[in-house]
């Protein structure tokens, strides 16, 4: 079972006890959630905020794509799994992400939490504008979008 949600942060925000309830199950021993906030240094920069942009339909394309192919390749078949991320402008330590599990087992919920956060990281279309003390702020280096 899936949750997948692009969440603009100007109606409304990332609520955990939805992830809490979703996850929540007697079919599984072991639940993780992961939270994603927006920190105040990076690369020794004083960060004041974080804009996240995306690309809504492929970001959710992604998610999907990264939960079916952790029942493949890491063999975890019996899964619930809650997705979130935030559009806009957040500050700081507001969530960006929240990532919930549920498995069978503990060791299970710790590797595919880590799975998923890693593949988004890695391939969905998110970008991040950082703004700093200083009033300068800068795009990230992120994913492009692929079309094929």
């Amino acid at each position: 079972m899936l949750h997948t949600k692009i969440i603009d942060i100007k109606k409304d925000k990332i609520i955990a006890s939805k992830a809490e309830k979703f996850i929540k199950s007697s079919t599984y021993g072991a639940s993780i959630i992961f939270t994603g906030t927006v920190r105040n240094v990076n690369n020794n920069k004083e960060v004041t905020g974080m804009t996240y942009d995306s690309h809504d339909e492929l970001v959710l394309k992604s998610f999907k794509e990264i939960y079916n192919e952790a029942g493949d390749s890491l063999k975890i078949k019996d899964k619930v799994v809650f997705i979130e991320h935030i559009k806009g402008y957040v500050e700081l330590g507001e969530t960006s992400i929240i990532i919930a599990v549920g498995c069978k087992h503990r060791n299970q919920a710790y590797v595919l939490s880590r799975y998923i956060i890693e593949e988004i990281k890695k391939r969905s279309p998110i970008w991040k504008k950082e703004h700093y003390k200083n009033h300068e702020s800068e795009w990230l280096k992120g994913i492009s979008i692929k079309t094929n």
